[in-house]
């Protein structure tokens, strides 16, 4: 495996203790008021009692509740909120990229300092978030998408016309790929242009109007393909956009790292999944929305509600049988800055709250590969924290409203401070 990407804003040289909260530190152990130290943007102590260190600041936090910052795994943060795609076509590139700052800033101030983005952003994003010149979350990201011709990367429409969005990827000519060759050049490309992720989609989708989830796409022979090419230039987990059963089961047995969406589960495709310990990225918060006839084709329309069903009830049964999940909203199809919503989602689909917590934090940690850093409040981890004031194991749906993120840091550094507590 390459060596993992840790995208962050400059670190906070000094020293912080927040006090009085209740932590929730996302091991498995109950809910405890504990002070934390930080110290150039490392957690090196919690607990009560005397200080470990001489705190430069001290953060009264009494009666707000800590967590690790949460981890999304799936999102699009090219695509702004309320996207209009004839306007968009008459916007300049930077308009675009402002957009796309805008979303990046929305995703941060939920709560969220990491995330995968599967398709849209360029690595100068990243490197913009990691030079300090715009806010955002932790970035691991895929560029584009792949699929064969006719599949769900393929911007093109019946009449061969394209979307607005298309106008705006980053190497349109890499994502359609049909031969063994073609599939091999796209991975080379990825990997040169700082992909560090591979999505690929293993069948159709909801959201175009040309295939559907039941339609195949990239097949199992070539995915094994992508893994061993991937393994020949150090290493990249692959996530597989994968709504029916059967893509979904071609891209498990290919071997890619986590299933996006995953709307149809059969018994012998959760078996193949616990057996390999893929990992589920349910996306609930986006086949929860409610299809919009004015601004979607009848055939999308139907679609969605048709597999809203399939969907929910994939997601029982994938958690009831104990396939590990993270984290994924889909944001961009979903709103950003209501990323917290999809914990809300997962106690619906059968996980306690704690369990939910974890596949926010921990989980979407451990898929990014950054679990050694992330995902839970832990000494020696980043201090990616988020103060809430709400108990998010009471009222898990609540936190869909940004506002309930009072604060939140990035490595020590107050990337959302509402109450003014950092200074």
């Amino acid at each position: 495996m390459s060596p993992t990407r840790l995208p962050v804003t400059p670190v906070r040289q000094g020293s912080i203790r927040i006090v009085g909260a209740t932590v929730i530190d996302g091991t498995g152990a109950e809910p405890r008021t504990a002070d934390v130290e930080v110290v150039d943007g490392r957690i090196v102590a919690i607990g009560v009692g005397p200080a470990a260190t001489r705190a430069e600041a001290t953060v009264d936090a009494s009666g707000l509740f800590l967590t690790a910052g949460l981890v999304d795994t799936h999102v699009h943060l090219t695509m702004p909120n309320e996207s209009n795609p004839e306007a968009d076509r008459l916007k300049f590139m930077e308009e675009h990229a402002f957009a796309t700052a805008e979303s990046m800033r929305l995703t941060v101030e939920a709560g969220v300092t990491a995330v995968r983005d599967l398709a849209g952003l360029t690595p100068g994003y990243r490197r913009a978030v990691e030079a300090g010149l715009i806010a955002g979350p932790r970035m691991h990201l895929a560029i584009t998408m792949l699929s064969p011709t006719g599949g769900h990367a393929d911007p093109v429409r019946a009449n061969r016309s394209l979307p607005a969005y298309s106008d705006f990827e980053p190497i349109p000519s890499v994502g359609v790929v049909d031969s063994d060759d073609e599939v091999v050049k796209a991975i080379r490309t990825l990997v040169r242009t700082g992909a560090d992720v591979v999505k690929i989609c293993t069948t159709g989708g909801i959201s175009t109007p040309e295939d559907s989830p039941d339609d195949l796409g990239i097949p199992e022979r070539q995915v094994r393909l992508m893994v061993a090419e991937l393994a020949r230039r150090g290493g990249r987990p692959i996530a597989a956009h994968a709504q029916g059963n059967e893509g979904a089961l071609a891209a498990v047995r290919g071997g890619v790292t986590s299933l996006e969406h995953g709307y149809e589960m059969s018994d012998e495709l959760i078996e193949e999944m616990l057996a390999r310990g893929t990992v589920l990225v349910p996306t609930l918060s986006t086949l929860s929305l409610s299809p919009d006839p004015a601004k979607k084709p009848p055939q999308v329309v139907a679609k969605k509600l048709e597999w809203q069903v399939r969907g929910r009830d994939a997601a029982r049964r994938a958690i009831e049988a104990g396939v590990p999940v993270a984290m994924g909203t889909d944001a961009g199809i979903h709103p950003h800055g209501r990323n917290g919503a999809e914990m809300g989602h997962l106690v619906d689909a059968g996980m306690t709250p704690l369990q939910a917590l974890h596949a926010c934090t921990i989980q979407g940690a451990r898929l990014l590969g950054l679990a050694d850093h992330l995902g839970s409040v832990e000494v020696g981890k980043l201090a990616d924290l988020v103060l809430w004031d709400v108990d998010p194991l009471s009222a898990p749906h609540v936190l869909s409203d940004a506002s309930r993120a009072r604060t939140v840091l990035q490595a020590g550094r107050a990337a959302k401070d509402l109450d003014g507590r950092i200074g």
